[in-house]
């Protein structure tokens, strides 16, 4: 049995998380596969910061400076896809596939950052269209390979736990109940219909949720906080970043853990890394 230690993170620029301490957390985590969002970088600033014996994917966003995805890995990815929805739907630097041979285990990982969004404006818009075009490949990816996982920013609490002051949220994006309504279909049980916090209903797609999952029915645990005032310190945070698998490879979870910084100067992104192993 092999283990794979899968760790995903919104580096918020990943110049500046190593020049405030990335990589020491790196170097200590025995990661086998390292999913970014938010890379903001080129190609060679990622193979330089990482350094040897790292196989790195990347799908720059088309603004230089914003968004961007990657995948480095210890194994060598055979093919990678970058498009997502229809032709003229821009998803790059937001979408990223990798396939990796695994002493003989084909297991295919998603790094993805789905917008932020913004109520009644044209990046809500956007992540409708992202959402959309989620709901359209998350069956495609499960034909194409039963062990699957999609991972990174998803910038939606599905329900109340996963948001400190879910009250004063539902009217923003981020906990909009159309959007949770995607996730209660991604979650749901395979070919059964499932409401929506909005009350829509829709076919559930199967996959799981391993955060909720291993964490079970319990607030958070979080996955980001802002920068401003107390949040960190109190614990006020949302848990928008997922590792999201098909059945078969969430039968394989052995460890599920968000490395919180120790304290609010030990953090090098507003986002803390998700870590998973499966054994394979």
């Amino acid at each position: 049995m092999t283990r794979l230690r899968l760790a995903s993170v919104n580096v918020n620029g990943v110049r500046a998380a190593f020049r405030k301490g990335m990589g020491d957390w790196l170097d200590g985590r025995g990661v086998d596969v390292l999913a970014l969002q938010e890379v903001r970088a080129s190609t060679d600033d990622l193979t330089g910061l990482l350094g040897d014996g790292w196989d790195i994917v990347h799908d720059p966003a088309s603004a230089k400076g914003r968004a961007g995805v990657a995948i480095a890995s210890r194994h060598r990815a055979h093919i990678h896809r970058v498009e997502l929805g229809p032709s003229e739907f821009d998803s790059a630097g937001r979408w990223l596939e990798a396939d990796y041979e695994i002493d003989g285990t084909l297991v295919t990982v998603v790094s993805t950052y789905v917008h932020s969004g913004e109520v009644g404006t044209e990046k809500q818009d956007e992540k409708w269209k992202f959402l959309d075009a989620m709901t359209e490949r998350l069956p495609e990816l499960r034909e194409h390979n039963p062990l699957a996982v999609v991972v990174g920013d998803l910038n939606v609490g599905h329900d109340e736990r996963d948001i400190k002051n879910w009250k004063g949220n539902v009217k923003r994006a981020g906990f909009l109940p159309r959007e949770r309504a995607y996730f209660s279909r991604f979650f749901g049980a395979d070919g059964e219909q499932v409401e929506g916090a909005d009350g829509s209903t829709g076919t559930g797609l199967g996959w799981v949720d391993v955060g909720r999952d291993q964490a079970g029915d319990v607030d958070g645990p979080y996955t980001w906080w802002s920068w401003r005032g107390q949040a960190f310190d109190n614990d006020t945070g949302w848990r928008i970043d997922y590792q999201m698998a098909t059945p078969d490879l969430a039968a394989k979870v052995s460890s599920y853990t968000v490395d919180r910084a120790a304290a609010y100067d030990q953090r090098w992104s507003d986002h803390a890394p998700v870590v998973v192993d499966y054994e394979l």
